[in-house]
């Protein structure tokens, strides 16, 4: 199953400075567990990279992702292209 979601990130700029793009990826892979319903999800490098680009602080307010999920579960996202 493959699906693109765009995943809000708004309410992660809600908690303090220091811990924003922890936050984000750990929004990002929860909202792939429930939307998918898959065991376990792995995060690309450039998904990483785009919520880190402009550092811990100035996340951007959505991503846009690409989610394929196998036979076993696991649920992989890459950032997909505009």
């Amino acid at each position: 199953m493959e699906r693109i979601y765009t995943i809000p990130l708004r309410a992660v700029k809600n908690v303090p400075r220091t811990i924003r793009a922890p936050r984000a990826i750990r929004e990002v892979q929860k909202f792939l567990l429930k939307h998918m319903k898959g065991e376990e999800v792995k995060l690309d490098a450039s998904v990483n990279a785009k919520i880190w680009e402009r550092g811990i602080q100035k996340i951007p307010s959505k991503i846009k992702v690409k989610a394929v999920k196998d036979d076993d579960g696991l649920v992989e996202a890459t950032l997909a292209e505009d």
